[in-house]
């Protein structure tokens, strides 16, 4: 935004008091008001003609068949965080998965923050930077990392929902996501924001940033400069307020289903007393003979459960300070340390022709933490030899017949497996653009070239070798020193046929001491643990060309003259990753994971037609249709046409009538289509469990088929093997969107609006990764027998009945609905001397949003509409209070009350689900308040409140739509030199 010192100190005051108004979520053609009586009709209609994101010829505002919904910069700075995505997922459009809190869990996401429109996945929204695509920040995927954006550069925020393959290509099946930054600045801005929890919680973040810009070549060129520092502090589950270790256990009233009992009881304290970080002996014998250990390996007998939550968890109400509890090691958020540096350019040769370029380097380092190595049950421990072990309960086990003596245990002495993750983005757009005449046709054109780059090292901290362990942990005393030493080391102790079992450097051995916290040495911890490093890049290069011109030369309706744009782009995507030649070994206690290598490239030819049929007619204010047609040429999908067809007609001036129909596609990612078959770990709980085989009509005459007795216990608290990968025969998806709505902008009601808009979205073979647990589920949950397919990708131990092995990927195989129902509405009214307000009213219904995990069984659908995270109704109301230079706002969200069990009923089933108890989250409702104050034409500031009631969500839910954090305090400030 430029700053022209000359202008009027009462003009600006109040430009700026209006500007402050701006509220989230306002449909961008809210925000014309009717224009005054005796202005030029021509003159009116060029002032509001713009760009809105959704289709490339400029329009009148409120001409636009689809909803945008927009943020802007004043609004941007009261949600007193740095994180662009979280920013966007308190708008109900907008989902919170795949923000900086919902990639907490992941490694390879560890930082990234992306938007997911209508939760059908962030890899169906695109995400443009000034009306461009931006290199992704995920291996093998297109999800855009909007942390990369400072915030205080984004001039604005447009969304677009509903599918916009036709305009902006694959990707944007659910909508698009249009970050408008800054341009043109002339002068040196600093801006300074930092915020804290109020409630000892931590979660503190901080930036400061300096714009500059000048013209130059007597006002032809403008260059701006950027730079800035950010942080975001780290915060783990158990700094949280309101977690308690919350968890299920088995209700013990329960006397089965339809009985109006609920199964399963949430209660806090749920851990589990099998395994700890001084070791537990015994994990899996009774309670009277499991032992754990003091800091220094005294022994003593472990605390038991109460109630049970399953075979490795339970409760305990007045808490287990020897117990595994999961919050201790979950992260919250990550914390994150950012730069940024960049500029921007233009010059105009002429008024026809204009260069512009940008460049932005940023770069960011995370650290995230996950739970330690751990052996859970698969250490045995020597009774008889291990020098390490207490004399007392070596004589106990020895009493008792136990020579040999499984252990359980987290190695916490290592370290958690923490993520030191350095990312690096770089990109660089440049093109020319402008206008030129032919005939009496003005030509808008602009070409363009973009290259990016994200470069990631992603180090896994603390990773055991399982085989070094085993030889670790095989302790004796050596007769030559008198000192512990591993049996690898002491050849006397060995016995015939002896092989080391170590993996690496088995002549390094040293004895590892189990018992109790730190009791190893430094060397012992060195032999049995490693660091995994992966190298991730990932590559975006395209270019291309648009015009955008219109008719009135040789062709005109009765409202005006036809609008066209069409172009052609090249594109190519590349991504890999390169993994240590210790993980690729497989000796770690991660999968061996291989190299993966991926790429593929698209030509993408476009065109957009807008036909202003009528205009000032009785009965027919405007009415006006518009077209849309891409075609792509995918090397690895093939082709892939799109379409989307819009109309808006306004029988009056005061109503519109908008609606769209379109497709979309999405061609498989690289990951999706190229990721090599590899291992790796995921938890199923087996179906044929007794526990679980009413869960399905077919499930037990099917389990029994394959031989499993109907009174098996599975051991299913532990990881099984996996082997995945993509799938190079993925075909792209497609999907049908729909929108249809309503605008009043009553001439007799000034600066009042309201829009109400239904949407609809079916996507059909969409792109799946067939999970674990649903193999295993859909081998026995077949009609009429086991079914060969799933079930031959399953491996079983033949003893014990457990599952060992199971192998999935992606398919074609999906089906997805979502449809859902928006109202927002805008009003502004002056109070004369006592200044102005401006509200905004958000409302949205989601109706439905159904999964059919395969398509071919319609009758098998997964229903999340009213489930935590996809709440039925939201809502956010926004009151912005304006008095000279002085700006007071107070916001409030809304968030349903959502389901905890799984909403879709079995077949033929209509009763309510009676899984657990409490069933629903309560609604929950936030409020914000913040303020801000421009001293002068130099100097503004602003502070605020974010949930100014403390408002938390119960503690047995960390879902990422709520407010976790609580009360915390904000504020800011910038300066104009």
């Amino acid at each position: 935004m430029s700053i022209n010192k000359t202008t009027n100190p009462i003009a600006r005051a109040v430009k700026l008091a209006l500007f402050a108004t701006a509220t989230v979520s306002a449909v961008s053609s809210m925000n014309a008001f009717a224009a005054e009586e005796g202005e030029d009709a021509e003159a009116e209609e060029q002032n509001e003609k713009i760009v809105i994101t959704g289709s490339r010829i400029p329009r009148k505002e409120l001409s636009q068949p689809s909803p945008v919904v927009t943020i802007d910069s004043a609004e941007i700075k009261k949600f007193g965080t740095t994180d662009l995505a979280s920013m966007l997922s308190e708008l109900a459009p907008v989902a919170a998965t795949d923000t900086l809190q919902g990639n907490s869990g992941s490694n390879a996401s560890a930082g990234v923050s992306s938007a997911n429109l209508r939760n059908l996945g962030p890899e169906r929204s695109l995400t443009l930077i000034n009306g461009k695509r931006h290199v992704a920040g995920q291996p093998g995927t297109a999800q855009v990392d909007l942390s990369t954006i400072p915030a205080s550069l984004v001039e604005r925020v447009e969304i677009s929902t509903g599918g916009q393959s036709a305009i902006y290509g694959s990707d944007a099946v659910t909508g698009v996501v249009n970050v408008v930054l800054k341009e043109d600045f002339e002068g040196f801005e600093v801006n300074m924001s930092g915020s804290k929890s109020m409630e000892s919680v931590g979660a503190g973040n901080g930036t400061i940033n300096i714009l500059a810009g000048a013209d130059y070549a007597d006002g032809k060129g403008n260059v701006t400069f950027f730079a800035g520092r950010e942080y975001v502090e780290e915060v783990m589950s158990r700094d949280l307020q309101h977690l308690e270790n919350y968890g299920t256990i088995i209700n013990p009233a329960d006397g089965g289903e339809e009985d109006g009992i609920p199964d399963l009881l949430t209660v806090p304290f749920v851990g589990s007393e099998m395994i700890n970080r001084w070791g537990v002996l015994n994990p899996f014998g009774p309670d009277s003979a499991r032992w754990t250990f003091q800091d220094d390996g005294t022994p003593f007998l472990q605390q038991t459960r109460n109630e049970t939550n399953s075979f490795a968890f339970g409760d305990f109400p007045g808490g287990c300070p020897t117990c595994f509890f999961t919050e201790d090691y979950e992260n919250f958020l990550p914390s994150v340390q950012k730069m940024h540096v960049g500029s921007t350019t233009n010059y105009s040769f002429n008024d026809n022709v204009q260069f512009y370029g940008e460049f932005k380097y940023v770069r960011s380092e995370i650290e995230q933490q996950f739970q330690p190595s751990f052996r859970f049950g698969n250490i045995s421990i020597n009774v008889v030899d291990n020098p390490f072990l207490d004399g007392g309960l070596r004589a106990t086990l020895l009493a008792n017949g136990q020579s040999t003596v499984s252990m359980a245990k987290f190695f916490d002495e290592l370290g958690n497996r923490s993520a030191d993750n350095l990312r690096e983005t770089f990109r660089v757009v440049t093109g020319v653009k402008g206008f030129f005449e032919l005939g009496d046709t003005e030509v808008d054109y602009d070409f363009y070239y973009v290259n990016g780059r994200t470069n990631n090292r992603r180090r896994t901290l603390n990773d055991l070798i399982p085989d070094n362990l085993v030889a670790a942990l095989d302790a004796v005393i050596d007769p030559a020193t008198g000192q512990a030493a591993c049996r690898s080391q002491v050849p006397s102790a060995q016995g015939t046929g002896y092989v080391d079992p170590a993996a690496i450097n088995g002549s390094q051995c040293v004895a590892y001491n189990p018992f109790g916290f730190r009791a190893a040495s430094t060397e012992a911890m060195d032999f049995v643990s490693a660091d995994v490093t992966r190298e991730d890049e990932i590559g975006q290069e395209y270019y291309g060309v648009q015009f955008v011109f219109d008719t009135a030369e040789f062709a005109n309706l009765q409202g005006g003259p036809i609008g066209i744009a069409l172009g052609f782009e090249e594109r190519e995507e590349f991504s890999e990753t390169i993994t240590d030649s210790l993980t690729k070994s497989g000796i770690l206690a991660n999968a061996a994971t291989p190299d993966e290598f991926g790429s593929y490239d698209v030509s993408e030819s476009f065109v957009e037609l807008q036909f202003p049929i009528l205009e000032g007619l009785t009965g027919a204010h405007e009415l006006t249709l518009d077209a849309a047609y891409r075609a792509a040429d995918y090397s690895g999908a093939g082709n892939a046409d799109t379409w989307k067809v819009g109309v808006l007609y306004a029988p009056i001036e005061d109503i519109r009538i908008r609606g769209t129909v379109g497709e979309a596609i999405r061609a498989p990612n690289i990951s999706e289509a190229f990721s090599p078959q590899s291992p790796g770990f995921a938890r199923v709980s087996d179906p044929c469990d007794a526990d679980n085989l009413g869960n399905d009509p077919d499930r037990a005459d099917n389990c029994a088929a394959l031989g499993i007795p109907a009174t098996f216990q599975a051991n299913d608290n532990v990881s099984v093997n996996t082997i995945s990968g993509g799938n190079p025969d993925l075909t792209s998806e497609v999907s049908d969107s729909t929108t249809f709505g309503i605008v009043w902008t009553p001439t007799f009601l000034e600066d009042f609006s309201v829009t109400i808009d239904k949407y609809e979205i079916d996507i059909e073979d969409a792109i799946l990764s067939v999970a674990a647990q649903t193999v295993a589920n859909n081998c026995v949950d077949s009609t009429g027998g086991p079914d060969a397919n799933f079930c031959g990708q399953i491996d079983r131990d033949p003893t014990t009945f457990d599952i060992t092995l199971v192998r999935s990927g992606f398919i074609n195989a999906s089906a997805i609905r979502s449809e859902g129902i928006e109202a927002n509405v805008n009003y502004r009214f002056d109070l004369g001397e006592m200044g102005s307000i401006a509200s905004n009213l958000y409302l949205s219904k989601l109706e439905l949003l159904e999964f059919f995990e395969f398509q071919n069984l319609p009758e098998e659908s997964d229903l999340d509409q009213g489930e935590v995270g996809t709440p039925e109704y939201q809502a956010r109301l926004n009151l912005v209070w304006s008095l000279d230079d002085l700006s007071v706002s107070w916001t409030s969200r809304f968030v349903d009350r959502s389901a905890r069990y799984n909403v879709s009923p079995p077949p033929g089933d209509t009763s309510e689900p009676e899984d657990i108890s409490p069933s629903y989250i309560g609604s929950v409702t936030t409020h914000d308040i913040s303020a801000s104050y421009d001293f002068s034409s130099d100097v503004s500031v602003y502070a605020g409140i974010r949930n100014v009631g403390n408002k938390l969500p119960p503690g047995w839910t960390r879902s990422t739509i709520y407010d976790s954090i609580g009360r915390r305090f904000f504020a800011g400030a910038t300066f104009r030199f």
